[in-house]
Formats: structure tokens, sequence, C-alpha cells
């Protein structure tokens, strides 16, 4: 809680202090325009190239991790970037007293970058964001190629209405009114993810999309001729400059560039669990725990899991969803299997081996009576299956078998190699992950094995604390 407070008291000062010392000097008058002019060049530059640098790094990470979040924060600081660039070659008309056109490529550098950074941060599964996923591979070229179409037609004809519009005061009030709000809510929404993952990019988003709301209300409250313009250049200085120090702080560590930004939209598992843990599913996992202590913790284990390889694959969060509730029940029909059979040391009969293989479809009937979904309820029917048909119980054959359930037929069969039994001990973490890539394409999914073994590169930390002290049900259910 003491360091929540840290971080709003010190978000909070970082937007007030600029705002008081704006308002300070916003009356003094520059005394030598062409002067400033020259200075505020150099400034624009550096913001420029800084939001070139940013919009690059983040854009060649989104396009190796095909995250579409990542390629709407790529477009923002690249709509930054343009429009930036075009205020600056602006900026010697001022001496004239043409105030238009600069004004118009300032505020479209605010309300473009406003406008993907919102995108970033809707759900993956709002009904846009998914219709510009299909689209991802041409985003990036055609917002591009917009960028300078648009450029070029403000350059060359000045005078059209919507222009004129832009620069009056009501359009101004309007484009104002629309920054704050949608920046605002960018800024709530990666401040409490931040909260919760501690990520640095995160934090520098936030201060990032906080400067540029403090910007919008320096552009629209001062004049050229006034001192306090200076503010607007800075405060877009400083809102590059913190993303900007991140992307080379990240540099400096052990982990890569891509693992860091690839993380800005990964949720942390336990966030997800706590949020969908439901009243019935609740009640199941307790009654699960109470007959087998290991069933509980592997079915919270398996469903961080298996989390971790949806995001990586880039599931809806309603597929994340039913993962968060599915996994965490995927077992509950082995309730309906004696004490002595569940927790036989020694080789199972045929007949004990079929109670064992009834628990997918006992589970899948119980789960259906309590109002489950259909994928939850296929995790729970399915993650038996095997991708060449062999499984049970319906032996589904590739594709047929639900994602979520081959996603979750992964994250189940290595914590079951990775964990102790009745009848063997835990296997190495290397001895498991050798199974799996064994088993790929006859008992997994190719492509849910090519994911995961980047899971696993990626967060290594994440699965040595896993194996050497999982995280147990109580932490979930108190």
């Amino acid at each position: 809680m003491r360091s929540r407070r840290i971080v709003l008291f010190t978000l909070g000062m970082s937007m007030a202090i600029p705002i008081l010392f704006y308002f300070w000097i916003s009356p003094l008058q520059l005394t030598n325009p062409s002067s400033a002019i020259s200075s505020l060049i150099v400034v624009i530059a550096i913001v420029a190239i800084l939001a070139i640098v940013i919009s690059v790094a983040i854009g060649i990470v989104a396009q190796k991790v095909r995250n579409i979040k990542l390629i709407f924060v790529s477009l923002a600081y690249a709509s930054l970037a343009a429009m930036v660039l075009l205020h600056g070659l602006a900026l010697p008309e001022l001496l004239n007293e043409n105030l238009q056109n600069s004004y118009i490529y300032a505020q479209l550098s605010l309300v473009l970058s406003t406008v993907w950074l919102w995108l970033s941060a809707l759900s993956a599964d709002h009904r846009l964001v998914r219709w510009l996923t299909t689209k991802k591979s041409y985003l990036l070229p055609t917002w591009c190629a917009l960028l300078v179409l648009l450029g070029t037609l403000i350059w060359v004809f000045p005078d059209q209405h919507f222009l004129h519009f832009m620069y009056s005061e009501l359009g101004k009030r309007l484009l104002t009114l629309t920054v704050l709000l949608f920046n605002t809510w960018v800024v709530y929404r990666h401040l409490i993810t931040y909260m919760a993952s501690r990520f640095s990019i995160q934090l520098a988003i936030v201060y990032s999309t906080g400067w540029m709301n403090t910007a919008q209300i320096v552009l629209i409250t001062t004049s050229p001729s006034n001192l306090g313009w200076w503010g607007y250049h800075i405060l877009l200085f400083l809102s590059v400059i913190a993303v900007t120090l991140m992307i080379i702080g990240e540099y400096k560590h052990a982990e890569s560039l891509s693992v860091s930004v690839k993380r800005l939209y990964r949720a942390d598992p336990d966030s997800w669990i706590q949020t969908y843990l439901t009243p019935s599913v609740k009640d199941l996992v307790l009654k699960t725990e109470t007959k087998d202590a290991y069933t509980a913790g592997h079915n919270y284990r398996v469903t961080v899991y298996a989390l971790k390889l949806g995001e990586e694959l880039g599931l809806s969060s309603s597929q994340l969803r039913s993962i968060a509730q599915g996994g965490l029940v995927h077992d509950v029909g082995k309730l309906h299997i004696p004490d002595y059979v569940l927790n036989k040391p020694g080789k199972l009969t045929d007949s004990e081996r079929q109670l064992i293989e009834k628990h997918p479809v006992d589970g899948y009937n119980m789960c259906k009576q309590v109002g489950f979904m259909i994928e939850e309820l296929a995790i729970i029917r399915s993650h038996h299956e095997k991708w060449n048909g062999t499984g049970y119980p319906d032996h589904l054959v590739g594709e047929d078998i639900p994602l979520v359930a081959r996603v979750t037929a992964v994250a189940d069969v290595y914590d079951a190699l990775t964990s102790s039994r009745s009848y063997r001990k835990a296997m190495s973490h290397e001895k498991a992950m050798v199974i799996l890539i064994e088993e790929s394409g006859s008992h997994f999914d190719p492509e849910c094995i090519e994911a995961w073994k980047k899971v696993v590169e990626e967060e290594k930390e994440f699965f040595d604390q896993m194996l050497t002290n999982p995280m147990g049900m109580k932490r979930v259910l108190s």
C-alpha cells in the first residue's frame, strides 16, 4: 500500500510541477522570437528523432511477437514523430504571423498519438481491435502513407474548412476535451496494470501519456509570442524521453527488449484467476482440494501455465477467461474416482484406468449443470485429447480439438511431469521439456509447443520459482 501511494504521489507531482511552472512563466514575452524559434527547432528535432526510435524499437518487437497492441503503441509514436517534424518545418512561418499550420501540426501530434494509445489500452476482444487485428499486416505501411498524405494536403491546401475548424476556439476546446479524456483513461489502464506487474514500460507510458495531457493544456492556453509556449515542446520532450530511457535501460539488463516490451500487454496470471474465480468455481476447487491436495495444487499451476501460453499465442480475453475458469476445475471429474485408484502407487489395472479416463466426461457433466460456458467445458472435456487422435474421451484429431483445450493440455502434462506423484518422483524441467518437444505433432499441437518453448525461454525466473516454490491454492482462495 505504501509503495502504491509513493507511485501515485510521484506521478501527481510530475504532472503538477510542469503545470505550475508553465502558469508562472506563461505571461512572459519572448524578447527575441527569431532566436527562440531556432532553439525550438533543435528541441523539435530531438523529440522527432526520439519518437522515431521508440516507434521503430517497439514496432520491430510488435511484428516479431505479432502483438496488435504493441503495433498500436508503435503507431502512436510514429504519428507523434511525423506531426512534430512537420510542426518544426512550419515554425519559420510564425515570423510572418502565420500561426495556423504550426498549430494544426502540433495539435495533430497529440490527437493522432492519443487515438493509437487509446486503442492499445482497449480489451483484446473489443470489436474494433479484432477488426484491426485482421488488417495488422497493412497497418504500418498504410498509416505511414496516410501521415505523408495528410501532412502534404495540409501544407499545400491550408484553407480547408476542417483546418479552420481545428484552429477555431470551439475546435480547440473539443479536441482538448477529447485528448484529455482519452489519455486519462489510458493512464488509468496502464497504471492499474503497472501496480500489479511492476513492469517499467507500463510506468514509462503512464508518464509519457500524462505529459501529453499537460502539453495539450499548454498548447491551447498560450501563444508563440509567450515564453510559456516552450512548455508544449519541453513536455513532448519529457514524454518521449521517459519511454526512450526505459528502452535504453532494458538493453542494459540480461532480458532482451523483446521480452520486456512483450510483457506490456501480458496479464498477471494471478489477476486473471482472481478476477474470474466465481463462487461456483471456488466451490468446486474447494471440494477437489478436500479430496486430493495434489490435484488442487496441480489445477492452479496448470491454469497459470496455460494463461502464460495462451497470451503467447495471442488468445482473446474471452479465451483467457475460459482458461482461468476451466483450468482450475479441469480435473474436477476426479471427485468420482475412488481414493485407492486415484492415489495408487503401482500400475493401474484396465478397469482402474477406465475409471481414470472417465474423469473428463464426469467433470464435463458436473460443470455444465452449474452454468459453465462452452469453452470452459471444452477444457474440462478435451484436455486429454491428442493431436494424432489417440487421446480420450472423444478421440478428436488436430484442430478438431478446441484451442483452449490444446493449450491446457501442454500445461497439464508439463506440470504432471515436473510434480511428484504417488508412483514416481518429479522430473527435472529439462527432461520434461524433452518429452513435450518429442510429442509435438503426436500428442500436442506443434504451434502450442513452439509457443511454449518461447514462454519457457523468456520467463526462466518465473518457471524456476514455480518449480522450487510453487504457489498454492490458499493464496487464490483467500
